[in-house]
């Protein structure tokens, strides 16, 4: 993986993490700490595909961004093309296909699920009726995650305390969690 840095003009492709550091220690103002070095090697290492700027001081900042580039001007060359720039389209599309992927593995046992949604609950105070986040966690029998949560929201809707009007969540998304935690009777389960 290489890592392309820009800090106004002065911009490079290095190959390695010791001349990214040499870039960022020639810019002028710039305090390099071990915090910022650790935490710098920490994304240059992780598998996240997002540019990342830091801050050298108000309003002013230096970008990095992953690529696949090993010249500055191959990654100028595909500028145009985002998949030649970096990693993100490509990756950002099969961690969605992952999820989906996951989520419709059939995989029967016990499964505890978390939903976070928009819950309408009235306001005696106002006489109103607002939204208000709320978070609710089953443990249930399930073939797969995508059960695990139909089953969640089926039983939500069901219940008379909750509004039809509250907002549930996409499968999806940030606001559904859900562990497999395998096959056993319930009562050998560590939960």
């Amino acid at each position: 993986m290489n890592l392309y840095l820009r800090y106004f003009n002065d911009e490079c492709v290095v190959t390695s993490i010791e001349d990214a550091l040499a870039f960022i220690s020639r810019i002028e103002g710039f305090a390099m700490t071990p915090d910022f070095e650790a935490d710098f090697r920490q994304y240059v290492e992780s598998s996240q595909p997002y540019p990342k700027r830091y801050k050298v001081r108000s309003r002013v900042y230096f970008i990095v961004i992953k690529t696949l580039a090993t010249t500055l001007e191959e990654f100028k060359a595909n500028g145009k093309n985002p998949e030649g720039v970096g990693l993100v389209p490509k990756t950002r599309q099969s961690i969605k296909e992952q999820i989906v992927q996951r989520l419709n593995d059939e995989l029967p046992g016990w499964y505890e699920g978390t939903v976070n949604f928009k819950r309408v609950v009235y306001i005696p105070e106002t006489g109103k009726f607002d939204y208000c986040d709320t978070s609710f966690t089953a443990l249930l029998k399930a073939h797969s995650g995508q059960d695990c949560y139909n089953r969640i929201v089926d039983h939500l809707r069901s219940r008379p305390d909750v509004d039809p009007r509250s907002q549930f969540p996409s499968v999806k998304g940030r606001n559904f969690q859900y562990t497999y935690l395998g096959f056993k009777p319930l009562s050998e389960l560590n939960v």
